[in-house]
């Protein structure tokens, strides 16, 4: 070997080790795709959305307080609130605190029906993101195992190509010889181009898979990206052996989040229907208050001086008129603290409240809610109807493709004899290139049955093994 065969064959071997090194396996895929799938992150949040309303149901059923303050002027003519006195052509600043809360004692157990109906709502919300995950995780699947059925298909194709390549220079040396009819040189190189046609659709085809996986699991375009091809060894009857129809649905009826879904959909509809009606009864509601405030017109009354003589409005028997001392009173502004704790008033209280007509809302509601808890019934037998069909469907589909498989290895069997028989004959010049290019198209097309099978077969195993709660891994 030449130095440079030598580095060009050192080069190849690092390039393969290191895409092997790189080589993502089924459930790297898979992991990678639930963190980076945009409508699984969209799903979890509307699910924070639905564990937000939850959360404020429950919150709802506590007291609700408040407070607040007023800073008010009033310029012209007014009542004072606290002195219930006029100022006339003042301006008066008044100030109003206050603390109020109440509680809803009784309400129809419309509160408490729902928070049960949003809770529900957001487990059901919840497996239906777990479902949403397991459907993703078959798809990476089938991507994943299409990948290894196209690598192998395009080794196939090559393999092939290379055969006929030396085939060609074969019957190029004959024909230059004399020993062989020029046309057999004209069917090689007619074959040869077949096979590379052959070659680069399945090359176009593998590239088209990886692309397709890489789509699913929303990966970048990288360099080098390849898969680990999984070693199974395909004991297709001893493994559906293992599989139920009947046995898989009520394993599935366990396990799968689309069932556990819809049955918290179902209480969930229930409740709401439950909340509607509780709205037809009275409700009980506890109020306490408690204020103060201060207002500019409150003064202290300091003393009274006198300041002279007026005429008083009234006279004596005799009509005589009567004088009284003319007095000024001395006030002060009476201090913030002294008004805010004199001002206090408190409140406790309770309401009644009884619906009589509000336009048929109320029983609106009610029929509707009834409706919508039906409807969430049949949809769970639905459900469960369909998955029965696919797990049946499934089970068929897995016996078809073994059958498929064991039928494309005796054709891949005989294919192999008849075109090893085809090749001898070929090498001694018995039969024309047309007859062994026939021969080998026969066994590239059995070669490609079974490698179709085989892989068809291995994913149609994988959803049963989803059915029944397993892993999706090789």
């Amino acid at each position: 070997m030449t130095m440079k065969k030598l580095i060009l064959s050192s080069f190849l071997l690092i390039a393969v080790y290191a895409n092997a090194q790189n080589a993502w396996t089924l459930q790297q895929c898979i992991k990678y795709a639930l963190e980076h799938n945009i409508g699984l992150k969209q799903t979890a949040l509307n699910n924070e959305v639905t564990h937000n309303n939850a959360t404020q149901s429950k919150a709802n059923m506590l007291p609700s307080i408040n407070a607040g303050a007023n800073h008010v002027y009033n310029i012209g003519k007014t009542i004072d609130r606290y002195t219930n006195t006029f100022a006339t052509n003042q301006t008066v600043l008044s100030q109003n605190f206050y603390v109020g809360g109440n509680l809803v004692l009784w309400s129809g157990m419309s509160q408490y029906n729902n928070m049960k109906a949003n809770e529900y709502s957001y487990k059901s919300g919840v497996e239906n993101l777990k479902q949403q995950e397991y459907d993703l995780s078959l798809n990476i699947a089938n991507a994943y195992i299409n990948v290894i059925f196209c690598e192998e298909l395009l080794k196939i194709s090559q393999s092939q190509y290379d055969v006929t390549k030396e085939q060609l220079e074969r019957t190029q040396k004959l024909v230059d010889a004399g020993a062989a009819a020029k046309s057999n040189e004209y069917d090689m190189k007619s074959q040869l181009a077949t096979e590379d046609f052959n070659v680069i659709s399945a090359d176009n085809n593998f590239q088209l898979a990886v692309l397709s996986l890489k789509q699913l699991m929303n990966l970048d375009s990288i360099f080098n990206f390849s898969v680990v091809r999984p070693d199974m060894d395909l004991q297709g009857n001893q493994l559906l052996e293992n599989y139920n129809i009947r046995s898989l649905y009520e394993t599935s009826l366990k396990n799968q989040p689309s069932i556990k879904s819809s049955e918290f959909a179902i209480q969930s509809a229930e409740h709401n229907l439950a909340a509607s009606r509780g709205k037809i009864s009275p409700s009980l509601t506890f109020n306490a208050n408690i204020g103060t405030g201060t207002s500019g017109l409150d003064k202290n009354i300091d003393g009274v001086n006198v300041v002279g003589m007026e005429q008083a409005p009234y006279f004596t028997q005799s009509g005589e008129t009567i004088y009284m001392p003319k007095t000024e009173i001395i006030t002060s502004t009476k201090p913030f603290s002294t008004q805010f704790n004199g001002n206090v008033n408190k409140s406790l209280g309770f309401t009644l409240s009884v619906p009589v007509f509000n336009g048929l809302q109320t029983s609106t509601t009610v029929k509707n809610a009834k409706i919508n808890s039906f409807n969430a019934k049949l949809s769970q037998d639905l459900t469960k109807q369909n998955l029965y069909k696919n797990i049946a469907q499934a089970h068929a589909n897995a016996r078809a493709a073994l059958n498929k498989y064991n039928a494309s290895k005796s054709s891949v069997e005989a294919s192999t004899e008849a075109f090893n028989y085809a090749q001898q004959k070929f090498n001694a010049g018995v039969i024309s290139a047309l007859d062994f290019s026939t021969a080998k198209n026969r066994l590239f097309a059995a070669e490609s049955n079974m490698l179709q099978a085989k892989y068809d077969f291995m994913f149609k195993l994988k959803v049963l093994e989803y059915y029944e709660g397993k892993p999706l891994e090789f």
